[in-house]
């Protein structure tokens, strides 16, 4: 009985925490069309935390100055909070030194910066690059301009009716051309999470590098990328309640080294002169004019926020919603969940028999209820589902049950007016 009792207190407690945690976003106390906002959409982008706009603001009016070189206080002051806001990354992703860690504008810039750094210099005609068929648009689209002007080969992992990789069918696309694997961590259009560390270790088997796509994976979980051993990992800010226009790319120290610049301009050179420039050492090598300062310094103020609250806590919280949002969506007539994968984060994709997707997303609006509608560019997904688009709507720990509740009635009145 104390068991029990210990448990339930211990659920009131977090709970509560969890509610609290709300006013922490003031955007949630919008009303849209007369209702209040239902904000489901975090997976395309989550809501900034009021800490993060506060550290923004404190900068902007107290610390902004360019960063290294200057010798005056608030350059000085700056620099300290960029490499600071650096080194809070290279902890959250347990990166083994600070240097691993490169800002970019966000993960699609990281993933071009690796296409043009590595991939340029290392993979020729003939070589063969793996992809899934899980991947967004931004890890499949540089490998195949890469592909069209070296004559490479892209080959693509299968999945199975619930959104899985098919990890037999990958090990089965090696052979000695293979030259590089690009992975999604968790599906954007589907949630799956992928069992990104085996397959890590199967391509490194072949002595084949790893790129992860982790855009919707370190908001939900604990990510270590020592322990996955990727090769390199990249995400985004925006998706993890900080400011968009930023992001970051881990990589081995080695390979950052192998690799050639992507964009040439200051910091990113040692000396210049018009016979000859010789580059910086990593990171500076891969940052190239004025870095987004401000952003990154926010960038390490939402890691911050995460770790305060906690990413268990946080990953607990979210499951809740999901498993209770799955449970009620389940019982209704016509709709059908797609991507039902056992392991996935907090994203609910779902199609209704008889009605458009964007049909749906726009009554939904009319409730203040805000979803993502179209192929969440992930078409090579709506392809293998022989459907055109999904309505996805994606939970995060600042959502709460009142939210998914009234996310099943607007699907009620879906029904009715559009049935």
């Amino acid at each position: 009985m104390k068991i029990i009792d210990a448990t339930l207190e211990h659920d009131v407690k977090f709970a509560n925490k969890m509610e609290k945690v709300r006013a922490d976003f003031p955007i949630l106390k919008l009303n849209v069309n007369g209702k209040p906002l239902v904000y489901l959409d975090s997976a395309a982008s989550s809501q900034m935390a009021q800490p993060v706009i506060d550290r923004l603001v404190h900068y902007q009016t107290s610390q902004h100055a360019n960063v290294h070189r200057g010798v005056h206080y608030l350059s000085e002051i700056a620099t300290s909070e960029y490499e600071s806001a650096r080194q809070k990354l290279q902890r959250f992703v347990n990166a083994g030194e600070d240097r691993e860690i490169i800002f970019t504008s966000g993960t699609t810039d990281a993933i071009n910066l690796v296409m043009h750094g590595y991939g340029r210099k290392f993979i020729k005609a003939d070589d063969e690059i793996i992809l899934t068929t899980l991947e967004h648009h931004s890890n499949i689209v540089p490998w195949q301009m890469l592909a069209e002007e070296t004559g490479a080969k892209i080959r693509v992992v299968p999945i199975n009716d619930a959104g899985e990789l098919l990890v037999d069918e990958y090990e089965k696309l090696f052979n000695h051309r293979t030259k590089f694997v690009g992975l999604i961590h968790v599906s954007n259009a589907l949630g799956t999470i992928n069992p990104v560390k085996q397959m890590i270790a199967l391509a490194h088997k072949h002595g084949v590098p790893v790129l992860v796509d982790g855009a919707q994976a370190t908001p939900h979980m604990k990510v270590d990328v020592q322990d996955l051993d990727c090769d390199f990992y990249v995400f985004s800010a925006h998706k993890m309640y900080g400011p968009t226009g930023v992001g970051m790319l881990y990589g081995k120290a080695k390979l950052l080294e192998s690799m050639q610049p992507f964009k040439g301009g200051g910091e990113m050179i040692a000396s210049v002169t018009f016979e000859k420039t010789t580059y910086n050492t990593i990171p500076h090598k891969f940052e190239a004019g004025t870095p987004p300062i401000a952003a990154a310094i926010g960038f390490g103020a939402a890691v911050d926020y995460m770790l305060g609250i906690g990413i268990e806590e946080i990953h607990t919280r979210e499951m809740e919603l999901l498993n209770y949002a799955t449970e009620l969506i389940s019982e209704l007539p016509g709709v059908n969940v797609i991507g039902t994968a056992p392991s996935k984060t907090s994203v609910l994709s779902f199609v209704i028999d008889g009605i458009h997707p964007h049909d749906i997303g726009t009554l939904l609006n009319q409730e203040g209820i805000a979803v993502r509608t179209g192929h969440h560019c992930a078409q090579p997904v709506m392809q293998r589902f022989k459907i055109p688009a999904t309505s996805r709507a994606s939970f995060a720990f600042y959502n709460n049950r009142s939210d998914v509740d009234a996310f099943i009635a607007g699907i009620h009145t879906v029904q009715k007016f559009l049935s």
